[in-house]
């Protein structure tokens, strides 16, 4: 007993070690445990041996991470990107899995081999290219739209060949396909089961679990339902994942997605750490060292096959080539469901413990080296004599702020910020935002919001927002660290300049007056409409004038707090977010069911979808009439909760 805990302290400790390690130098936290599992693992120090219990503790993490993927997985979201994830997607997959199984067959490889390690390199790390494009402000660039169409098919891919290499391993080739169709028909037949349950039990089952509003009993039966759904496929002869990940995908279009998944992050996250700790532990170190100079050849003709792929199949579908290009390299790496397949194929004895070897530490570097090839793309276009352009003229080259002079600079344009717009617009006070989502940035830019894209803390940035010739600005943050570096990087540009800033409470008070801040608003209840008092008085609007609109405010039960752009993420605190009405902008194209119509004969106060504005010609119109026809180009600001906006958005589009 004492050794077994001191073997799993040992792993703990480890593991929170080198996590904090890697993170400080801005790598992935799975490169960290899969380097601790080679720490544990018998060709490292040797501290700890894989066990039949811990292979099947790990294999939940698998399990709850397609739960998760399932969650995030929108219906409407796919239809919207078919032509990215079921025409450029699919061929990517198939072509590098093509391609790649003439190179492995080339070096002496049986055909089965080399379709499971060809399978292998056409996948991609999903954990590693959203974190790194989020992070760089980079998602909703053309490139990280091809990126992430791509990687939303490798992730779908990845469910049959979970289905398919043990019945691989299992069959020979004259029943393989009977076998396959047969797995398929369980696999139709199990949809089908569950997604009946999920559409008509599981929202009685949360409504009642969360009408007792208990967070342990919502934990619980979130983790009884993945495990539930999990056991259900496994008792098919399928994946214990595919169960989850349609559970996750029945509960993705609930309203309890946003805290379902919040819930399950703890778990998923540990589990999966320990999965990757196994894989690790599965490395043949002194194999690896022998073998290194294969490793970096191997590196370098991935890197050349998957960026030409890419590269090719993004061109002929129309792509720019800097972005087909940049896609590429993007997409060049091995994914950590690369890891899970290996796991499985080493379990099937579809590959030897050499071949899997080899395999994790290819997918290890190239997961390191993809943080700093994407950081250089801008270099490796120039060097290829690609044009490239700088990612901030893409999002800030319609905002005209040269002009812009005695006006208000907005730090942050989530809810709190848009508040502040909402109450400026009508008193003719100019202003502009500086907004970190990009689609946020697009959404409000689209309904014609003066938003420029980047971070609040670049003194390049504030410099073309004018804040020296400002009469205000305001810090929509209430993080106190994040504040500062905004606060010091404002007052660099402009010393003089009034700042208002937001806080959650009292504590930094004094700290933030320090600094130079004009104004300190602590967060409490009705903080965005006393925030907004502040802004309008400082203004130079009257006090009268302040009362009569927040005491208004209140007597229409905050309408305008209501509507809001949401952008790709949602604050951790706005986990009910399905919950509220937000707004969203929509461009109408030529062949939209829209064009030509008037608004009384859309009919949408039937969905209870509102049109709040209409931008024509670059005016805006607040209210449209019912009888006003709508015009191609137009921009339609809808206000709705989200489920209805997006069905909305359908019907006008395509009937």
């Amino acid at each position: 007993m004492q050794n077994i805990f001191a073997e799993v302290f040992a792993l703990l400790l480890a593991a929170v070690v080198l996590v904090w390690l890697f993170k400080r130098v801005g790598l992935p936290a799975i490169l960290a445990y899969l380097v601790t599992g080679v720490l544990a693992g018998s060709h490292g120090i040797g501290w700890m041996s894989i066990s039949y219990e811990m292979h099947f503790i790990a294999e939940l993490g698998i399990v709850f991470l397609l739960f998760s993927l399932g969650l995030e997985f929108s219906v409407p979201k796919l239809m919207a990107m078919r032509n990215l994830v079921f025409g450029l997607g699919s061929l990517q997959v198939l072509i590098t899995t093509i391609v790649g199984m003439f190179v492995v067959k080339a070096l002496n490889y049986d055909w089965l081999s080399a379709f499971v390690i060809a399978s292998l390199m056409a996948l991609s790390s999903t954990a590693v290219v959203v974190k790194i494009l989020k992070e760089s402000g980079k998602l909703n660039l053309r490139r990280g739209q091809l990126a992430i169409g791509m990687l939303l098919f490798q992730d779908i891919a990845v469910v049959p060949l979970l289905i398919a290499f043990p019945l691989i391993a299992q069959s020979n080739n004259q029943v393989l396909i009977g076998a396959l169709t047969f797995a398929l028909a369980k696999g139709a037949f199990v949809c089908l089961l569950l997604w009946a349950i999920g559409k008509w039990c599981l929202p009685k089952i949360f409504n009642e679990v969360a009408s007792v509003r208990t967070d342990e009993l919502f934990v619980l039966t979130t983790l009884v339902v993945a495990l539930c759904a999990g056991g259900l496929t496994y008792l098919f002869g399928l994946s214990m994942a595919l169960g989850a990940f349609l559970a996750g995908m029945m509960l993705g279009e609930s309203q309890y997605r946003h805290q379902l998944e919040a819930e399950i992050r703890p778990f998923r996250d540990i589990l999966m750490g320990l999965f990757f700790v196994t894989v690790g532990m599965q490395l043949n170190v002194p194999y690896v060292a022998d073998k290194i100079a294969y490793i970096i050849l191997a590196l370098g003709a991935l890197l050349l096959l998957k960026v030409l792929i890419i590269a090719l199949l993004a061109q002929l579908m129309g792509e720019r080539k800097k972005d087909a290009v940049a896609a590429g390299i993007l997409l060049w790496q091995m994914g950590e469901f690369g890891f899970v397949l290996v796991a499985l194929a080493s379990k099937h004895n579809l590959l030897d413990l050499n071949s899997a070897s080899f395999l994790v530490a290819l997918g290890v570097l190239s997961m390191a080296i993809t943080p700093y090839m994407i950081d250089r793309t801008s270099v490796i276009l120039r060097t290829l004599n690609i044009n490239g352009e700088r990612y901030k003229n893409d999002y800030n080259h319609n905002i005209n702020t040269e002009s812009l002079s005695d006006h208000v600079v907005i730090l942050g344009y989530g809810r709190v910020g848009q508040t502040i717009a909402r109450f400026l617009k009508p008193e003719a006070i100019p202003y502009v935002a500086i907004e970190r989502n990009p689609m946020l940035v697009q959404e409000a830019q689209t309904a014609g919001e003066p938003v420029m894209f980047g971070y609040s803390g670049s003194q390049a940035l504030l410099k073309s927002a004018n804040v020296d010739k400002a009469r205000l600005v305001i810090i929509t943050c209430s993080d106190f660290n994040q504040s500062q570096e905004v606060i010091d990087a404002i007052k660099r540009v402009a010393p003089e300049v009034k700042i208002l800033a937001r806080s959650t409470d009292d504590s930094y008070l004094d700290s933030l007056k320090a600094l130079g801040v004009t104004e300190v608003v602590p967060e409490a209840l009705e903080a965005s409409l006393m925030l907004v008092s502040h802004v309008l008085h400082m203004s130079g609007v009257p006090m009268r004038r302040i009362f009569k609109r927040v005491s208004k405010e209140r007597h229409n039960r905050y309408e305008y707090l209501h509507g809001f752009f949401a952008g790709d993420e949602q604050d951790p605190l706005e986990a009910n977010v399905d919950r509220l009405e937000y707004l969203h902008a929509l461009a109408l194209p030529e062949s939209a069911f829209a064009v030509d119509k008037t608004i009384e004969q859309l009919n949408l106060d039937k969905q209870k979808v509102a049109i709040t504005a209409l931008r024509r010609n670059g005016e805006e119109l607040s209210s449209p009439v019912q009888s006003m026809v709508l015009q191609a180009s137009d921009v339609l600001v809808l206000k709705g909760k989200p489920r209805r906006v997006e069905r909305a958005e359908q019907y006008l589009l395509n009937g």
